[in-house]
């Protein structure tokens, strides 16, 4: 019998975030928010567990994270 599985981490856009100066670049922007995670799939189809989850806002010009 034969699993085919996969382990593999995924993200999610959540929306607009706060608008902020980007501590990296210094420029002002509409963040975007964010939420990343593991995920075990079963059959490359059905979810099984996630964990590591993670919010967090990205500047939309360098790509600096702050946890949301």
């Amino acid at each position: 019998m034969f699993f085919i599985f996969s382990i593999a981490p995924k993200e999610r856009d959540l929306g607009p975030g706060a608008t902020r100066t980007c501590p990296r670049c210094h420029n002002t922007a509409q963040w975007m928010r964010r939420k990343s995670f593991q995920q075990f799939t079963l059959f490359f189809v059905l979810p099984v567990a996630r964990w590591g989850r993670r919010e967090y806002e990205q500047c939309p010009i360098c790509g600096a994270t702050l946890e949301a």
